[in-house]
C-alpha cells in the first residue's frame, strides 16, 4: 500500500523526482494563473499531469505550499534574467534602457506570471511574506539600477535624487500595467495594448519615459 511519504512506483521504477515536480509546476502555474488560488483544484492538477494528488501532497504538502513554490519558480525565472543582464559596457541612458527593455520583454512574454502576481495581490501577499526564499530574493535589477544611476550622476547625465526603488517601480508598474490591463483597456479605448503592430512603439515609450524621468530638473518642482 502506496502512503503520501514515500513516491509511488511506476512500472517498478520510481518516477524522476526533479522532471515530476517541474511537470506538476508547469501545470499548476497554469491551473492557478487561470482559475486563481481560490479557484484552483488539486484535483484538477493531478488530471493535467502524470501522476496523482497523493504525489502533489508528497513533493509540496499542500495546496498552499505548491501555490508558494509555483510564485518562488516565476519570480526566479525575472530575477535569473535580471542576474544576466549585461550592461557594464554600456553608456548610463543606453544601460537603463536595456534594463527596461528586459523587464518590458518578460512580463509580456510570461503572462502567467502578470496573473500569479495579482492573485498574491489580491490575498494580500501572505504566501510571499510566509517564504523564506522569496523574501531573500529582493531584485537584482536593484543593484543594476544602483550602478547605472551612480554613473549617470556622476557624468551629470542623471538627477542625483533618483531613487532605485522608485525608478524599478516606474519600470515594472508600465511593463504590468500593458499585460494586465489588456482586456479591460482595449474595451474601454479600443486599443490593445499588446499589439503586435505597436510592440516597438511602447517599448520605446517605456525608455523613453524613464530617460525623461531620470534627466528633468527636479529643482524646478
Amino acid at each position: 500500500m502506496t502512503s503520501v511519504e514515500e513516491p509511488a512506483h511506476n512500472g517498478g521504477k520510481i518516477r524522476d523526482a526533479a522532471r515530476t515536480r517541474a511537470e506538476i509546476l508547469d501545470v499548476a502555474t497554469k491551473e492557478f494563473a487561470r482559475a486563481g488560488y481560490d479557484g484552483a483544484r488539486v484535483d484538477e492538477i493531478a488530471a493535467r499531469t502524470r501522476t496523482t494528488k497523493r504525489m502533489i501532497y508528497y513533493y509540496f504538502g499542500g495546496k498552499e505550499q505548491l501555490f508558494t513554490t509555483v510564485l518562488e519558480r516565476a519570480y526566479g525565472v525575472i530575477r535569473e534574467a535580471e542576474q544576466e543582464l549585461d550592461v557594464e559596457h554600456l553608456d548610463p541612458v543606453a544601460a537603463i534602457r536595456r534594463l527596461a527593455e528586459v523587464t518590458f520583454d518578460h512580463h509580456e512574454q510570461h503572462p502567467d506570471f502578470i496573473r500569479l502576481v495579482s492573485i498574491e495581490n489580491i490575498h494580500g501577499a501572505v504566501h510571499i511574506a510566509a517564504s523564506e526564499r522569496l523574501g531573500k530574493i529582493g531584485s537584482p535589477a536593484l543593484d543594476v539600477i544602483r550602478r547605472i544611476l551612480a554613473t549617470g550622476q556622476e557624468s551629470g547625465l542623471f538627477t542625483a535624487d533618483v531613487d532605485a526603488v522608485d525608478l524599478h517601480a516606474m519600470i515594472s508598474s508600465f511593463c504590468f500595467f500593458r499585460v494586465s490591463n489588456r482586456a479591460t483597456f482595449g474595451a474601454l479605448f479600443g486599443r490593445d495594448l499588446v499589439a503586435a503592430d505597436r510592440r516597438a512603439h511602447y517599448r520605446a515609450m517605456l525608455g523613453d519615459m524613464v530617460i525623461a524621468y531620470l534627466t528633468a530638473d527636479r529643482a524646478a518642482h
